[in-house]
């Protein structure tokens, strides 16, 4: 079905008999992994309408189930829900939302380091299709900017915007496809009140020049907020205590008993007025006795006041007065190609770390010159190794502290730059924009020159250190560190499926690295006095490999080790040199000492070392296609 022919220009949403069950109680981590949460009634019968060009305000108290709502129409609600939700006389299914609809969340997080138009920009590219022109997209972007007083700090960068105009670009993000329903929970939350009054005044403009829907949650509306809202639906403890037009709610009210006063705000009155009062316990049985008197009220008395047609009669008046919309159907309902999307994720992460603002600069650094710094700090620690019996410990000691080095300045780096990406996605997901496997691609494809650079950079500060004959050695051992240095990013990249703090991130990585370093290197206890269970248990371990392809490659062969005195005084090659002092005659003593042949084929420990990053990148995929528990992804959404 042609979008065109999906959403007309004169369109409403109905909600007819949703109710809505949910969980009502904080649960443990165990009890939402093993789904013994406790449930409960969240929505009760809710029946309303909002047409075109209208912006519907939802008022309740925290705990009313204002967002439970929303996340029913935009078809994420966990739990049982049942009604009827129609679009324009169709039902909404969660196709039909992705396509046309748009949900902001009360919490939204934006790649810090873009600037504003870059941010609106690649938004456009994920959601709007290819078969509108990059002129059109640019376009509505600065028709964006413009609608939400954002022209003015377009260039500035996204960690440099006030609370405002944050707020502003997040429901921008949403508003550049042109929705035809578009769900905000909590826009104005925190907000001061003169900013509270540009974000509403600004989604109503945009609903009325559009002929676009708009449902909003507040908790405390204010009186300046009275003209650009059409319609008011007041919740409380799931029951509708009212629903309809602005203009009729005053008359409603003060014909079953409740007139408010004058200089009240009535937004806030009637707000009161639906919440419990918990203060006492005689005004908790009042209030609440009060609130059942009014919902039963609205139940029998509120029919004409839901529905459009209805109130039209009543007010002598055409339900809508917007006017015609040149635009039927939402840019987004055009659908983007999967190569589309796939360029737009790389180009974003390009600009994010290329970019002018001081976020994109630590990107920059973390990615490109944290590990050669951090080589440099080895090269000076340990550049002045004389070539005695010790070499051989101080030059394995090196060896471990290039691979640790490594592991840690991955795990460090990935864990800040990739996290914001990271929960981005989580939160464009829901929106149907892409899927996991299409997020991991092209950051890996962005992510691999990087490494590779960095990796290379770092590795020819050590060529002189590491005694290399030529190129191809040192470009061996950078292979090496390479694979440690992709293992370590695809090891964070799967723990920070279900951990959002990039510092938790990090010591769990490094614990786990640790581990592998300590039981697989061979570096600081020898594989000769290990017992077999353990040395079985060291194939799971990239340091296995990589531990004994280095020490191999450093010592193995190398006629600058044979014959190493135990000091100037001492030379190890008269007959009374004390065998324990003098005991590497070569290179090849030490490696057997540290490994049996088993271990040390350099062959098999170069491949398997690239074995590690290939799986857990495979890994990696499979985990980001794979359902996660609700709970685990709701933390990157709220």
């Amino acid at each position: 079905m042609k979008p065109s022919k999906m959403i007309g220009g004169d369109y409403s949403l109905e909600l007819n008999n949703i109710f809505h069950t949910g969980q009502v109680e904080p649960a443990s981590c165990f009890q939402r992994l093993f789904g013994s949460v406790q449930t409960g009634l969240i929505l009760k019968d809710i029946t309303l309408e909002v047409r075109a060009g209208e912006v519907m305000a939802i008022l309740g108290s925290k705990g009313s189930g204002k967002r439970a709502l929303l996340e029913v129409i935009a078809r994420r609600s966990k739990g049982l829900s049942r009604g009827q939700i129609l679009l324009d006389g169709r039902p909404l299914t969660q196709a039909m939302f992705n396509q046309c609809c748009a949900y902001v969340g009360h919490r939204a997080d934006l790649v810090p380091s873009l600037s504003v138009q870059q941010t609106l920009h690649y938004a456009a590219n994920l959601s709007i299709g290819s078969q509108v022109s990059g002129y059109v997209k640019d376009s509505r972007v600065r028709q964006v900017l413009a609608d939400l007083a954002l022209s003015q700090v377009s260039r500035h960068s996204v960690e440099a915007l006030t609370e405002g105009e944050y707020r502003r670009l997040v429901i921008g993000t949403q508003l550049v496809k042109d929705p035809v329903l578009l769900l905000l929970d909590e826009p104005t939350a925190g907000l001061d009140p003169l900013t509270t009054y540009l974000v509403v005044s600004m989604v109503s403009s945009h609903a009325k020049r559009r002929g676009r829907a708009v449902i909003l949650t507040m908790e405390k509306p204010r009186s300046d907020v009275f003209p650009f809202l059409e319609r008011v639906a007041y919740l409380c403890l799931g029951d509708l205590v009212y629903a309809g037009p602005t203009r009729m709610m005053l008359d409603y009210f003060r014909a079953v008993g409740f007139p408010c006063p004058e200089m009240e705000n009535p937004l806030m009155y009637y707000l009161c007025l639906s919440t419990v009062d918990r203060r006492s316990r005689e005004r908790f049985v009042e209030s609440n006795a009060q609130i059942v008197a009014l919902v039963e009220k609205f139940k029998m008395e509120g029919a004409p006041y839901r529905k459009s047609s209805a109130m039209s009669v009543l007010l002598g008046s055409p339900p809508n007065d917007h006017q015609p919309n040149s635009h039927p159907y939402p840019y987004s309902a055009q659908g983007s190609s999967t190569t589309q999307i796939g360029m737009t994720l790389y180009q974003r992460q390009f600009a994010s770390t290329f970019g002018c603002s001081w976020q994109a600069l630590f990107y920059l650094s973390a990615r490109l010159i944290a590990m050669p710094i951090a080589f440099l700090l080895v090269w000076i620690f340990f550049h002045d190794i004389k070539d005695y019996q010790t070499t051989f410990m101080s030059r394995s000691g090196l060896l471990l502290t290039c691979i640790t080095t490594t592991y840690l300045t991955s795990i460090f780096t990935t864990a800040y730059t990739f996290a914001p990406h990271r929960t981005r996605y989580y939160q464009e997901n829901q929106d149907g924009t892409y899927n996991g496997p299409l997020f991991l691609v092209s950051y890996f494809t962005f992510s691999l020159p990087l490494a590779f650079l960095t990796v290379s950079g770092s590795s020819a500060i050590l060529y002189h250190l590491m005694k290399f004959d030529d190129w191809t050695e040192l470009s061996l051992f950078a292979a090496v560190l390479l694979s440690c240095y992709l293992f370590a990013e695809q090891l964070v990249v799967a723990v920070m499926a279900i951990s959002r703090n990039p510092y938790n991130t990090s010591v769990f990585c490094i614990y786990i690295v640790s581990v592998m370093i300590v039981l697989g290197s061979g570096m600081l206890r020898s594989y000769r006095g290990m017992s077999e269970w353990l040395s079985w248990v060291t194939y799971a371990t990239q340091t296995r490999y990589a531990g004994a392809y280095l020490t191999a490659q450093a010592f193995d062969g190398r006629q600058q080790y044979n014959g190493l005195p135990q000091s100037a005084e001492q030379n190890c090659s008269i007959p009374a040199a004390e065998p324990f002092v003098c005991r590497y005659p070569d290179g090849a003593s030490y490696v057997n000492e540290r490994y049996p042949a088993t271990v040390a084929d350099p062959q098999i420990n170069l491949v398997a070392s690239f074995v590690f990053p290939v799986a857990a990148a495979v890994f990696n995929i499979l985990l980001y296609v794979a359902p996660l528990p609700s709970y685990v992804k709701a933390k990157f959404r709220e």
